[in-house]
């Protein structure tokens, strides 16, 4: 996907031999480590997880911001009864925050949800000073009351 605003192009790659060095270098501010897991540990959970897991480089002329990786079609409850897809991870680089590239990141993800048919895009995050609430609520999620692993779960309906 590529999305060109005032001059800038956007888009998401595919993680590869060729830039797999520029996704592992993407750290987000230090004060927010607590709330999303490193790359790496991503790109190991994308591996044990190949038909589920969507990892992708944010890229901005040429230049690596940020790292996303959403899921398609998991079983929520384990046992068949719920399906859901979303947002798994975001992280943009502490210096490349604050310039619209999360938001990119899950309309891109929204946009292949649709593309797939599905309706709602799902997310959770941490609570905290420093966590991703605002963002997220910013952009229209809500909270399910759900919790996940001690996380909120938040939706975004794909109308």
């Amino acid at each position: 996907m590529t999305t060109t605003t005032t001059g800038t192009s956007l888009r998401l790659e595919e993680i590869t031999s060729a830039n797999i060095e520029n996704a592992l270098a993407i750290r987000v501010r230090p004060e927010q480590e607590f709330a999303v897991s490193p790359v790496v540990k991503s790109l190991a959970e994308a591996y044990v997880h190949p038909r589920t897991a969507w990892p992708r480089l944010i890229v901005d002329d040429g230049r690596p911001v940020g790292f996303l990786m959403a899921f398609f079609d998991i079983d929520w409850n384990l046992d068949g009864s719920l399906v859901r897809s979303g947002l798994w991870r975001l992280n943009i680089a502490a210096g490349e925050q604050g310039r619209g590239y999360g938001r990119f990141a899950v309309e891109s993800v929204a946009a292949e949800i649709r593309r797939r048919g599905g309706k709602e895009l799902y997310v959770t995050w941490h609570p905290g000073e420093h966590g991703p609430e605002g963002f997220y609520r910013g952009l229209g999620f809500r909270d399910t009351g759900e919790r996940s692993e001690g996380e909120t779960v938040g939706v975004l309906a794909l109308d």
